[in-house]
């Protein structure tokens, strides 16, 4: 009768363990399963919204580009030649109030001259080959300016062609620092999509937990140019510059947030 009092008394302990340990197993699955289940993209309900920011910007600078060019029988001339001019056009820009930091210089080149030499031909059908024989140097430099009194770049424009600059192009307008435009644009865009948030939120019947997502959109604002205007065929006598009109740009922001909402 001990003995099977001790077994009945083992029996029941080791029930107890078995139990226990199935009671701990059923929690790991438990937990393994939920956490599968959040992997697996079951996890807080959400909402996204975009918002958008526009900033009109108006051009405070203007940019053009032109060219000297210089020739004589040697470097030393030709190089000579450009430089007159180029010191004429630089005391002008200077007379006009463009700083140095807004004169840049984008090429510089210096080649030889040829000129072809034909010899004459000879009785009959037969033309020996021409020659090409060295006609000095040219010298050919070509300069950027940036104008930031805008309403006088027509005036500028004409006083370097003036000046003896030769391919003067690419007038255009545009912001010298639009870092400042852009986060102002991006501020309104956040606030554009905090407020279709709560929107979406109380029309949902849910409220706003956190925001779990942001993404910022980088579109493609393209610099505005326009074109010249004026009659450029004025005599000298009567032109005192292009008019230039300058317009207006819009720099755009476009942000998307995801809030988690219960």
């Amino acid at each position: 009768m001990g003995n099977s009092f001790l077994s009945s008394k083992e029996n029941r302990a080791l029930g107890t363990v078995v139990l226990v340990a199935a009671i701990v197993a059923l929690g790991a699955y438990s937990y393994q399963a939920i956490t599968q289940a959040e992997n697996w993209g079951m996890g807080p309900t959400t909402i996204n919204v975009v918002g958008t920011g526009e900033v009109v910007s108006v051009p405070d600078i203007a940019q053009f580009s032109f060219s000297v060019r210089g020739e004589g029988a040697d470097a030393a001339t030709a190089q000579e030649a450009s430089g007159t001019i180029i010191n004429a056009v630089m005391a002008y820009l200077e007379e006009q109030g463009v700083e140095d930091r807004d004169i840049k210089t984008q090429g510089y080149n210096m080649y030889p001259k040829y000129r072809y030499d034909q010899k004459p031909c000879a009785f009959g059908s037969y033309c020996p080959p021409g020659e090409q024989i060295a006609d000095g140097f040219e010298v050919t430099q070509t300069i950027t300016i940036k104008v930031r009194d805008t309403n006088n770049a027509g005036t500028i424009l004409a006083g370097v062609g003036e000046k003896g600059a030769t391919d003067i192009s690419g007038l255009s307008f545009t912001i010298d620092d639009e870092n400042v435009l852009k986060a102002e644009a991006r501020t309104l865009a956040i606030a554009d999509a905090k407020a279709k948030a709560e929107l979406l939120a109380g029309d949902l019947g849910v409220k706003l937990v956190k925001m779990i997502g942001y993404y910022e959109d980088q579109p493609y604002n393209p610099t505005p140019y326009y074109g010249m205007g004026g009659d450029m065929a004025k005599s000298e006598s009567v032109f005192t510059g292009a008019e230039v009109p300058m317009g207006e740009g819009i720099i755009t922001a476009t942000v998307n947030l995801t809030y988690e909402i219960k």
